[in-house]
């Protein structure tokens, strides 16, 4: 059960589960990470799921309940894409992973038009 902390971010029990649902490269890869995860960890999670070296650089999004494209680059993201998973009851968390970084903030990732 997600529990609110001091600074009002939402906390889960380490023992809950979430699915992450990763698009890569065409590829559908499908884990099941601890609530508690943070962005550093979830950052090498996907990296490994996904075979990306450590020093290729990642852009992860993910798809929010109004099927609009999120970035996650922070532990607040992430605490809100849980949030609003928890809240929706998906399935699981669908993220999309892309091996660039946009040029600018608030742009598409090159090849972004062919995934979302």
């Amino acid at each position: 059960m997600p529990m609110p902390t001091e600074n009002g971010s939402v906390m889960y029990s380490g023992s809950e589960l979430i699915k992450i649902k990763a698009h890569y490269c065409g590829d559908m890869l499908i884990t099941d990470l601890a609530f508690s995860l943070t962005f550093a960890a979830l950052s090498d999670e996907v990296r490994e799921l996904c075979s990306v070296a450590r020093q290729q650089p990642i852009t992860l999004k993910w798809i929010d309940d109004e099927g609009d494209p999120c970035t996650i680059s922070s532990q607040m993201e992430l605490e809100e894409a849980f949030r609003i998973h928890h809240r929706t009851r998906r399935s699981g968390l669908l993220l999309h992973v892309f091996p660039s970084i946009p040029e600018r903030p608030g742009q598409p990732c090159p090849g972004e038009d062919i995934w979302l």
